[in-house]
């Protein structure tokens, strides 16, 4: 008899420890298929968005709502305004190649509306990720290929860049929100550019 009223206390204390566990499960299995369903559609919302300039704007704060302003003012005087008006979105550039770039430039993005919604965010605002020769490449792809004189600079830089960490990229003379460019030499500065030439002699000469 003893046995039994054991094995009763057994069923009876346990049976709601159970329904409890199943009860969990079901909220927990319920709370993943909802953050399966919300991540894709926050992300493709977030990515709709990021194709506006505007909505670039909205967020970021000086000089980047600045450098919007005056794109959209079809005041060309800078490398970034001039894309403007060819069609090419702030997205378009401060994204690597592919769904990958995008991913991560959404994600940077995120991390940086998280400090400037707590008010952590320092201004002026710094470079914390340039621009990379990915971003510029997978739009002029064939840039490298001439082998003329006009073109020995972008032909020989990745050379350059296997041989030393410390070689330029794109933006180092492609500066794209610089005012001080020649618009017929497609916005470079020619004093800047003359200086990053001679880095790369002086390194091919040895003396680098």
């Amino acid at each position: 008899m003893y046995p039994n009223h054991f094995s009763k206390e057994v069923r009876i204390t346990s049976q709601p420890a159970a329904n409890k566990s199943r009860g969990s499960f079901a909220f927990l299995k319920v709370a993943f298929l909802a953050v399966l369903l919300v991540i894709p559609i926050v992300g493709f919302t977030g990515m709709q968005l990021e194709n506006h300039d505007d909505f670039c704007a909205s967020c970021h704060t000086s000089p980047e709502s600045e450098y919007v302003d005056r794109a959209q003012a079809g005041t060309f005087i800078d490398l970034a305004s001039f894309h403007t008006g060819k069609d090419v979105r702030c997205i378009d550039c401060h994204s690597g190649k592919g769904a990958i770039g995008r991913i991560q430039a959404m994600s940077l993005g995120g991390h940086d509306l998280l400090k400037f919604v707590s008010g952590q965010f320092p201004q002026p605002a710094p470079l914390t990720r340039s621009i990379n020769d990915v971003s510029c490449t997978k739009c002029h792809s064939d840039i490298s290929q001439g082998r003329d004189f006009n073109n020995h600079f972008h032909f020989f830089l990745p050379q350059w860049q296997q041989q030393t960490d410390n070689a330029a990229t794109c933006v180092d003379c492609h500066r794209s929100h610089a005012t001080d460019g020649m618009v017929q030499s497609a916005f470079l500065n020619e004093q800047h550019t003359v200086s990053i030439c001679q880095q790369c002699h002086s390194f091919a000469s040895g003396r680098g």
